[in-house]
């Protein structure tokens, strides 16, 4: 008799297009994970709230409050597991937008399934080693007087520019994409008043010295 494999944790998808939830079910089931599906954004909440998932999957449309509202009700900044919004070809700019509230990523529909569960692996690994590193991030505690404040993720992104890190290699240590990488570093340096790159780090700089 074969042992039952060790789940690696729960996850949340939230769509209300049946055939998706059954194929996202599937696809991460078989990746070893425990999928819980919801129609609606309303039954997901009544769950998320006292329960913590290893990851949840969140579409852009769905009856009701949207994902987006969904997201904010959430306090997507500060929940304590990554959200990704799913979204189709058409919601780039909600899926940025998502991001700004605290989505860590977007999935792009189509989407293919074996990618899926590589691209969460990676999420929920990243997600996993900077809660056990403790999110004590330098750039945490620096603080940039008359400018809008960063939110968490975006002082994570800086924490890694300010490292020398790279689109990709940032997006690998945080577990999102380059492309989302860039949306925020466009973000922080709009908000930071910073011209290019050279500019934003001397920023940082000066905030370290006077903190």
């Amino acid at each position: 008799m074969t042992e039952k494999p060790v789940s690696r944790g729960e996850i949340f998808v939230v769509d209300d297009d049946a055939a998706i939830r059954e194929t996202l079910s599937m696809v991460l089931t078989a990746g070893g994970y425990q999928v819980i599906c919801f129609a609606d954004g309303a039954a997901l909440l009544a769950v998320a709230r006292n329960r913590t998932p290893s990851c949840i999957l969140l579409d852009v449309h769905i009856p009701g409050k949207s994902g987006l509202d969904i997201l904010k009700e959430l306090h997507g900044e500060e929940y304590p597991s990554p959200i990704f919004m799913i979204s189709g070809q058409g919601d780039i700019a909600m899926a940025v937008s998502a991001i700004k509230n605290g989505a860590l990523d977007f999935i792009e529909k189509p989407f293919r399934g074996s990618e899926i569960v590589a691209r969460l692996d990676e999420a929920i690994a990243a997600y996993a080693r900077r809660q056990a590193e403790g999110s004590v991030l330098r750039v945490a505690s620096l603080h940039f007087p008359g400018r809008e404040p960063l939110t968490r993720r975006e002082r994570e992104v800086l924490e890694q520019f300010a490292a020398g890190a790279s689109n990709k290699e940032a997006g690998r240590h945080l577990g999102i994409s380059p492309r989302t990488i860039e949306d925020h570093r466009a973000n922080i340096m709009k908000k930071l008043g910073a011209r290019n790159a050279a500019d934003l780090i001397r920023i940082v700089m000066t905030a370290a010295r006077a903190s």
